[in-house]
């Protein structure tokens, strides 16, 4: 494999912030990389958009699948589409820094590493950064990362060459993301933290204490069927993960 970088963007009704995600793709300091555009299924002329990028620049690969199938099976479809030695992935209302890609490809080469994470910003629906930065550890185990949700999908970054695809395949649950860090992780890999904020998390406004209580039924339902932890167990780290998702949100 070459040095070139896949990245993944699962697209679904995007089409009024993809370009500005895209962009910022083509903007990296770091220019050998494919983009991977799946689309699923979006009647709001997302498709349409993606082809016209794609028709200024040949590194993006837009994708249509035939039906909706979910964020999951998207980012599947582009990971078995990858060409490159490496793979990251993006989300189409995320935006990245100049340096993203350049950035952590060095720190996951002078690690050694297999998976790489960074920092990131919250932002707001326009995509503007709030001030608010995730700050990340230097590394990341399974037994950690059950009580910390801190690895954001449009941060992460992975060597194909120290890592098999099929470890990055994504169950069809929510927060399936996270379900694949950890699965990863209790694979024996340590996912390694880059401490830069390179990532703006687009956070349109909606009811919070709504999400709240939506991200406690997810994060519990993967402790207890993903898991197969114990109520006990869950309990434990449950209570953890709210703690530090309340001190990262209001830090």
């Amino acid at each position: 494999m070459s040095e070139l970088v896949s990245i993944v963007m699962p697209v679904y009704h995007a089409a009024s912030y993809l370009e500005r995600t895209v962009r910022s793709v083509q903007g990296q300091t770091y220019t050998d990389w494919e983009l991977i555009a799946v689309d699923d299924c979006s009647t709001d002329g997302s498709f349409a958009l993606l082809e016209r990028l794609a028709g200024e620049d040949f590194r993006i690969r837009p994708v249509r699948l035939e039906r909706n199938q979910g964020a999951a099976r998207a980012r599947n479809r582009g990971t078995q589409l990858a060409c490159g030695r490496y793979l990251a992935f993006l989300d189409a209302d995320d935006v990245w820094a100049a340096v993203k890609l350049e950035r952590e490809l060095a720190f996951l080469k002078e690690k050694q590493a297999a998976f790489a994470f960074t920092s990131y910003e919250f932002g707001d629906s326009e995509g503007r950064g709030t001030g608010r930065v995730v700050a990340v550890p230097e590394t990341l185990s399974y037994r950690k990362a059950l009580s910390r949700t801190v690895i954001f999908s449009s941060t992460v970054l992975f060597d194909l060459e120290k890592i098999d695809k099929a470890l990055l395949s994504m169950p069809d649950v929510k927060s399936e993301d996270t379900a694949t860090w950890w699965n990863i992780l209790r694979h024996g890999y340590t996912a390694y933290g880059l401490n830069e904020n390179l990532v703006i998390y687009r956070r349109p406004a909606r009811s919070l204490s709504s999400n709240k209580l939506e991200a406690i039924r997810r994060i519990w339902n993967l402790y207890r069927k993903q898991e197969r932890l114990s109520v006990l167990e869950s309990f434990c780290h449950l209570c953890f993960w709210a703690w530090r998702a309340t001190a990262r949100r209001v830090g």
